[in-house]
């Protein structure tokens, strides 16, 4: 496995043994590692060797250290690419998961001043106001409230707002969506958002504000959605602007 004539530096030959490891499941999320140490005689490598490797793939979220316990595999983030435009459904069927939602609440009133303006509406037009915990085999994953308007989207009930809101507009309403503008930032989570996501209080997570129009233009849908950022990560690929 460490093949100490090869070209290929010795730190990097057990980094990839590792990340074969976790990524065939031989190591398991959250099982701690062996101790520098134990990789050292195993290998019959320097400590400093082993250290380097390990830091390397702390640093690529492959490993994650805990004071005074260890070192741990990491829990696997699900990416997302910047790109395209899909729901939570959609998204995490086209990974293999089994996606389903918790419903919080479910209402109809009438729309704040700011929430008319981000879909385009009169203060005080009905919306539905939905809030739900959002899975992926069964591991909560975001924190979601969807903010609707009652005359684009009618018939949404407390019993049908649980499926895929996508599918019931596209399939049920024979409506074409068609993009969406989206804000990520970087928080810390509430306590009522860490109960929810099933972590701790303080513990990291993306803020995501989107919203989504209609083919012809009209917004359709406002979502604001605390993801776990340990479960979750943003991805895009950028070209280089040439200058004229």
């Amino acid at each position: 496995m460490i093949n100490k004539s090869s070209p290929i530096p010795i730190y990097h030959q057990l980094e990839e043994y590792l990340k074969q490891q976790i990524e065939s499941g031989i190591l398991m999320e959250e099982a701690a590692i062996p101790s520098e140490r134990e990789f050292a005689e195993t290998f019959q490598i320097s400590r400093m060797t082993v250290r380097q490797a390990i830091n390397n793939l702390v640093l690529e979220g492959y490993l994650k250290r805990q004071k005074g316990r260890g070192t741990f595999v990491n829990k696997i983030k699900i990416e997302q690419e910047l790109q395209g435009m899909t729901s939570f459904t959609e998204d995490m069927v086209s990974r293999g998961m089994q996606p389903s939602s918790k419903l919080l609440s479910f209402q109809i009133h009438p729309a704040d001043k700011k929430t008319a303006q981000e879909l385009q509406i009169t203060p005080n037009d009905l919306v539905y106001t939905i809030k739900r915990i959002r899975l992926a085999d069964g591991v909560p994953m975001a924190l979601e409230t969807a903010y609707i308007p009652v005359n684009l989207v009618p018939g949404l009930t407390e019993g049908n707002s649980n499926q895929s809101l996508y599918q019931y507009i596209e399939e049920n309403l024979s409506l074409s969506i068609s993009e969406a503008s989206q804000e990520i930032e970087a928080s810390i989570a509430t306590i009522k958002e860490a109960k929810s996501l099933a972590i701790e209080p303080g513990e990291p997570i993306l803020l995501i504000v989107r919203i989504s129009y209609l083919a012809n233009g009209t917004p359709f849908e406002l979502v604001k959605s605390s993801f776990r950022a340990d479960r979750y990560r943003f991805t895009h690929k950028m070209k280089r602007k040439k200058e004229k």
